[in-house]
C-alpha cells in the first residue's frame, strides 16, 4: 500500500520507551507513523537509532500540554502528511512527593502535561474522524490511576482523570464510527524503571503475581490491537494490563 493509502497513526510521546514500542509495531503494522517529542536533542539521537534499525517515523516537535501549540501541530500534519485515524495519548511525566510536600508547580506540571494533553490531542483530531466516520483514540494511563501509589497524588489524578474522560467522549462518538479506550500498565522493563536500583526493582517484581515486569512490546500489542478495525466493537472500556498486579 503507498502512503497515500495508509492510516495515519500518531503517538505522543514517540521517544519514551513505550512510544517506541508502539511506534515500531504500528509501522510494522502498516501504519504511516508520525511521532510526537518535545526533547529535540533526544529526538535527534532516538531518530538516528530508528533509521539505522530500518524504522522512518514522520517526526514533529510539540509541547502537547500547549493547546494552541497542538492545533498547530495537528495542521501541519495534515497538510504534511493526511488526516489523523489514530491517536495514542502516550506523553507523560512524574513529579513525585508526598502531597503534604507537593509544590504547586509539580501539581500543575504533570496534570497539564499527562492529562491536559489528552484533550489538546483529542479535541484538535475528534471532529475530523466524525467527518469521516473512522478513528481511534488510544489513551495511555498507568495501575496506579487504579490503586493509587504513595508519592503520585498528582500522577494518579491525572492519569484516573483519563479513565472518566475516556468513557464519557467514548459514549458521544460511539456512532460515529470512532472507538476511545484506555490502557492502564503496570511496571514495565522501560529504560527508567530499568534505571530504579534493583534492590527497589526486585521489591517491585515481588508484588506481580505473574513475576516479572512487563514488556514494552506487550503494550505496543495491546495498542495494535486497539487501533484495529477488527476492534470496532470495543469503546468506553479500560485494558488492565499489570501481570495481575492490581485486580478490579
Amino acid at each position: 500500500m503507498d502512503k497515500q493509502n495508509r492510516y495515519v497513526a500518531l503517538i505522543t510521546g514517540a521517544t519514551g520507551g513505550l512510544g517506541t514500542a508502539m511506534c515500531r509495531k504500528l509501522y510494522n503494522d502498516g501504519y504511516r507513523v508520525v511521532g510526537n517529542y518535545n526533547n529535540a536533542e533526544k529526538a535527534k539521537k532516538w531518530i538516528e537509532q530508528q533509521k539505522a534499525e530500518g524504522y522512518e517515523f514522520e517526526m514533529f516537535q510539540c509541547d502537547v500540554s500547549d493547546y494552541d501549540a497542538v492545533g498547530k501541530m495537528i495542521a501541519n500534519i495534515e497538510k504534511e502528511i493526511g488526516a489523523v485515524d489514530v491517536l495514542v495519548n502516550n506523553a507523560g511525566i512524574t513529579r513525585d512527593g508526598q502531597f503534604r510536600k507537593m509544590t504547586k508547580e509539580n501539581w500543575d506540571l504533570v496534570l497539564k502535561t499527562n492529562l491536559y494533553s489528552v484533550f489538546n490531542c483529542s479535541r484538535h483530531v475528534i471532529n475530523q474522524m466524525v467527518e469521516r466516520n473512522y478513528g481511534r483514540i488510544i489513551n495511555i494511563s498507568s495501575v496506579n490511576a487504579q490503586r493509587g501509589q504513595f508519592g503520585q497524588a498528582n500522577y494518579a489524578a491525572a492519569k484516573a482523570g483519563m479513565h472518566g474522560f475516556t468513557k464519557t467522549l467514548a459514549m458521544e462518538v460511539a456512532r460515529k464510527g470512532v472507538t476511545v479506550n484506555t490502557i492502564s500498565p503496570g511496571y514495565i522493563g522501560t529504560d527508567m524503571v530499568m534505571a530504579v536500583a534493583e534492590e527497589v526493582r526486585d521489591k517491585i517484581v515481588a508484588e506481580i503475581p505473574i513475576g516479572r515486569l512487563g514488556g514494552t512490546e506487550e503494550i505496543a500489542h495491546l495498542v495494535s490491537f486497539l487501533a484495529s478495525k477488527q476492534a470496532s466493537f470495543i469503546t468506553g472500556a479500560n485494558y488492565a494490563i499489570n501481570g495481575g498486579q492490581h485486580v478490579a
